[in-house]
């Protein structure tokens, strides 16, 4: 397995030399990861309640709307 001295320095040696593509990849990454910092995680609660929402779902406790439905009781 490479170091992190190792990956930063093949890394570094694409930036360099990279073609447009390349550039254009790590461009790609950067901002997606930029985009996922500003974003809060999601907490554990919240994937619980709905889990907790599919299961009232599934068994037919809940109910459900069309889109349809929905905009006719506007």
């Amino acid at each position: 397995m490479e170091s992190t001295l190792e990956i930063r320095k093949r890394i570094h040696g694409f930036i360099d030399t990279g073609d447009e593509r390349i550039l254009r990849i790590f461009n790609g990454i950067m901002d997606t990861e930029e985009q996922e910092k500003d974003q809060p995680p999601v907490p554990e609660w919240f994937y619980e309640k709905l889990d907790k929402r599919k299961e009232k779902y599934i068994s037919g406790e809940a109910k459900s709307f069309t889109w349809e439905e929905i905009k006719a009781k506007e």
